[in-house]
């Protein structure tokens, strides 16, 4: 019944083969098209037919057996790829974890990326090598596009010019699995299952602050796993003890390869590139230029036309624009107004923004803050941060001593006139008691004319306070420097004594004690 729907069946199913996983149609999809066609048969035969032939398209009969591979100590290393999930900085994110594991010792590192494009492959291969602390004779992968670029028959590939230049770089030859063929690598392919167990497992659990932090932790994971696993043809001894053996059988690691990914990119106006979906900012003296961009795993190298480079951190989500406000500066020494609104210096440091902040409040301080900028590109960010700092602890000082003088003047004169008032009117109490504040605060800021003139004032007033203020002003100096609190006192009670023999106004007495108190 199904005989005439064969060749529509055997077109889908080809058809099929070729497309995404995710978007491939499933057997029953497949049975309903056949049914919509005219097919009267049950589904059973369409799904034994589908998996027949693709056993024969995959050339893997269902009990075919397999040879046990064996790898001498430092022959081979196989690596991987694995898509995982973890959360970093707060988000659920995808991640593609390199798997780079020796054949013979099991021996692996676990390196985990954004992307699987070259600069990541060439950066686990360096991490690997120097983990290990060598270079194996052989490399094992399957047919990954950062390494072949195109398959042909049998063992025939069109190897990659980036990935050979990294194989010659560490010497070791390359050698690439038959499509579909993963058991030829078995021993990473089953590292990968091993690990989403155990490393992995742990690493969805728990909560990353960075990719970096996340690494770090792979990298001693990995290393205390040596420990604790036993290898599988010598189950007395750990993966640890027989790396140790194949360590000395490694080529010597040379330095790690510059496996950056290079290509021009043209400058904006607003000084920004783009790269990957991303928007950076450079120096403004490269606008409308061509620079060339190198990509590393962590940052972006960005070689201006006049052979300067900048640094700048690399981001792998979509539509962000990072700015440096470093980058700017030039620009704003001709266009100073530009600080006011300028999205780039949003993100300066602290010390920068509030300096900008008080600048900006007095006409021509955008100008005077575009010279401070300048200041910190030519003598460099943390002595302009530690200047800046100074500058406005010294600006925080005199504001509060403004205030403070503003505040005592005011005080000043109202006690003047209270006291004149009090000295008209014949009201001694009232002018001691001005007289005694008065004297006060002349005598805690070593205002000796003052003082005199107080005096005299005083004594037109009552008769002998004129000597008990110098009592008192003696009083304040004696207590305020002797340093044994004992004699302190004693010299304290026979000035105020003093003091109650000369002059009987209680009112100035009691300021007198208020004084004493203070110097103490």
């Amino acid at each position: 019944m199904l005989d005439p729907f064969k060749e529509q069946l055997v077109t889908w199913l080809k058809a099929n083969s070729h497309r995404n996983k995710r978007e491939r149609r499933g057997v029953k999809a497949l049975f309903e098209a056949l049914r919509a066609m005219g097919y009267s048969g049950s589904a059973s035969p369409v799904y034994r037919f589908a998996k027949r032939w693709k056993l024969e398209q995959s050339h893997a009969p269902k009990n075919v057996g397999f040879v046990p591979l064996h790898f001498e100590l430092g022959e081979a290393f196989q690596f991987d790829w694995s898509c995982e999930y973890a959360f970093i900085g707060g988000l659920r994110r995808r991640l593609e974890v390199a798997h780079i594991k020796l054949a013979a010792s099991r021996a692996f590192l676990l390196v985990a990326y954004f992307t699987q494009t070259h600069e990541m492959l060439f950066d686990a291969h360096a991490r690997g090598f120097a983990m290990f602390g060598g270079v194996p004779k052989r490399g094992i992968y399957d047919n990954m596009k950062t390494a072949v670029d195109k398959i042909g028959k049998g063992k025939q590939r069109s190897v990659n010019a980036r990935f050979e230049a990294m194989t010659g770089h560490y010497l070791f030859d390359h050698e690439f699995c038959n499509r579909a063929a993963g058991w030829e690598k078995g021993i990473v392919e089953k590292n990968v299952q091993d690990r989403r167990r155990g490393v992995m497992r742990e690493v969805t659990e728990r909560r990353w602050g960075s990719l970096a932090e996340l690494n770090e932790w792979l990298h001693s994971a990995c290393r205390q796993a040596w420990d604790e696993l036993a290898h599988p043809e010598w189950p007395e001894l750990s993966v640890a003890d027989v790396w140790q053996d194949e360590a000395s059988r490694l080529m010597p690691c040379p330095k790690p390869f510059d496996g950056y990914v290079e290509q021009p990119v043209r400058v904006s106006s607003t000084s920004l590139i783009q790269y990957q979906r991303n928007r950076y900012s450079v120096p403004c003296e490269w606008v409308h230029g061509v620079v060339s961009l190198r990509a590393y795993p962590e940052y972006l190298l960005v070689v201006g036309p006049d052979g300067q480079a900048a640094r700048l951190e690399r981001h792998f989500g979509r539509d962000q624009t990072i700015y440096d406000w470093q980058h700017y500066i030039a620009l704003v020494e001709r266009k100073p107004g530009a600080l006011r609104n300028g999205a780039p210096f949003r993100d300066m440091p602290e010390p920068l923004v509030e300096l900008q902040r008080q600048l900006l409040k007095h006409p021509g301080g955008d100008r005077v803050m575009s010279q401070v900028l300048s200041a910190v590109n030519l003598h460099g960010l943390e002595a302009g941060l530690v200047a800046t700092e100074l500058a406005l602890q010294i600006a925080q000082s005199m504001a509060e001593t403004l205030v403070e003088l503003k505040s005592f003047e005011r005080a000043e004169i109202l006690l003047r006139e209270t006291f004149d008032v009090a000295r008209q009117r014949g009201s001694a109490e009232r002018a001691l008691e001005c007289a005694a504040l008065l004297m006060n605060q002349y005598i805690v800021r070593n205002m000796e004319e003052e003082v005199a003139a107080l005096r005299q004032a005083v004594s037109e007033v009552v008769p002998n306070v004129g000597p008990m203020c110098g009592l008192l002003a003696q009083a304040d100096d004696e207590i305020a420097f002797n340093e044994d609190p004992e004699t302190m006192l004693s010299r304290l009670d026979e000035l105020l004594d003093e003091a109650r023999q000369l002059a009987g106004a209680e009112r100035v007495l009691a300021e007198a004690a208020i004084l004493a108190n203070k110097a103490i």
